[in-house]
C-alpha cells in the first residue's frame, strides 16, 4: 500500500527538512502496519537496533541481541522483543511503558533493513510488547556485508567517558558503520516519535574534529527522518560497534544541520551533512555476544571511497 497523505506521515519537521533539500514527494510506502515479509524478516534476526528516549528527553541509540526468534509479531501492528538493554546501559531508562521507540531490523549478511516505530505497549511474560505505527523499508545502500555469529563474551561495565578517549576516537575513525537515534520535537503531531536510522560508508566516512562529529548525508530514500527530527529536536545518540571485540560506543549531543553545498563538498559523496556536538559517551566493553566476518562493501560505499580518492591532490 503506497501512502499518499503526506501530511499524515511525515511531522512537520520532516516535511520542512524535505524542502530544504529541495525535495517534492509525491506519496511514501510508510505503513501503519506491517506486511508479512516484514514480521518474518523481524522474526529471523539475532539483534535490533532500538532508538529509546530517556527519561530526560534524550534520545538513546542502543542494540539488543537474542537467538533467532528473541523478535516475534503476533500480529501486524505488534511486535514482542524478549531482550532489554541491560541495567547500566543509557538506553535502559527509556524502555518503559508507554515511551516512544525506533526499531531498525537489519541484515548485514544481505543487506535487508527494515523499519518500525511505535511506543512501548506492556511487558508479558520478559518480553516488551511494542505497538506499531510506522513500518517501511529501506534500501541496501552503504551497507557493508558481515557474517554474525552468536559468540559468547564476557562483558564488562559501561565506562562512562568525560571525553572522548584514544580508543572511542580510534573506533569512530575506523567505523564504516553508525546507528542514529533521533526524536521528533514534542506536539509534531501523529507522526512524531522516536527514530533509529543507519549510516554507513567507507572508513573514516565520520570526521571527528575535536569532541565534534561531522556526519555525511548520502543520497537516500529523500523521506528525511533523521534530519527532520534533528531540525526540530537536536539533541541526538549515535551508536559506533566495533565489530572485532564487540564493544558499543554510545554517544549523545546536539546536531546541527548544514545545508550549504559548499559545506558538504568536504566530505565525498555527501548532499549535505549535519554534526554532533558530543556532551555524554558511554563504552560498553564485549557488549554484543556476536562475531563479525567482513565479507564485502555496499557498491554504493565503494563508489564513495572511488570519489574521495579522486578528490585526493596527486
Amino acid at each position: 500500500m503506497r501512502v499518499n497523505d503526506l501530511g499524515a506521515i511525515f511531522h512537520r519537521d520532516e516535511r520542512a527538512a524535505q524542502r530544504l533539500a529541495g525535495f517534492s514527494l509525491a506519496g511514501a510506502s510508510i505503513r501503519s502496519f506491517m506486511p508479512d515479509a516484514h514480521r518474518e524478516f523481524f522474526a529471523g534476526l539475532g539483534y535490533l537496533f532500538v532508538g529509546v528516549v530517556d527519561e530526560g528527553g534524550w534520545p538513546v541509540a542502543t542494540v539488543v541481541s537474542g537467538p533467532p526468534g528473541f523478535v516475534a509479531s503476533p500480529d501486524a501492528t505488534t511486535l514482542s522483543v524478549a531482550a532489554a538493554p541491560g541495567a547500566d546501559d543509557p538506553a535502559r531508562a527509556g524502555w518503559r511503558l508507554g515511551a516512544p521507540i525506533g526499531l531498525l531490523g537489519l541484515d548485514f549478511s544481505t543487506r535487508r533493513r527494515n523499519r518500525a516505530n511505535g511506543v512501548v505497549a506492556g511487558f508479558d511474560c520478559g518480553a516488551a510488547r511494542l505497538a506499531i505505527e510506522q513500518s517501511f523499508g529501506n534500501c541496501a545502500k552503504y551497507i557493508q556485508r558481515r557474517e554474525a555469529r552468536p559468540t559468547p563474551r564476557r562483558a564488562g561495565r559501561a565506562e562512562p567517558l568525560a571525553a572522548l578517549d584514544g580508543a572511542a576516537r580510534d573506533l569512530l575513525a575506523r567505523a564504516d558503520a553508525a546507528f542514529v537515534a533521533s526524536r521528533s520535537r514534542d506536539e509534531s503531531g501523529p507522526a512524531s516519535g522516536a527514530d533509529v536510522s543507519h549510516r554507513g560508508g567507507p572508513p573514516g566516512f565520520l570526521r571527528l574534529d575535536g569532541d565534534t562529529l561531522a556526519v555525511p548525508d548520502y543520497p537516500g530514500n529523500r523521506y528525511m527522518n533523521t534530519l527532520g527530527n534533528l531540525l526540530g529536536e537536536p539533541r541526538a545518540s549515535l551508536l559506533a560497534i566495533d565489530f572485532d571485540n564487540g564493544d558499543v560506543l554510545q554517544l549523545q549531543g546536539r546536531a546541527e544541520i548544514d545545508w550549504r553545498p559548499d559545506a558538504a563538498r568536504a566530505l565525498p559523496g555527501a548532499e549535505r551533512l549535519w554534526r554532533l556536538r558530543v556532551e555524554r559517551a558511554w563504552r560498553r566493553p564485549a557488549a554484543l555476544p556476536i562475531a563479525w566476518t567482513f565479507l564485502d562493501a555496499a557498491p554504493t560505499t565503494q563508489r564513495i571511497a572511488e570519489i574521495g580518492l579522486a578528490a585526493e591532490p596527486r
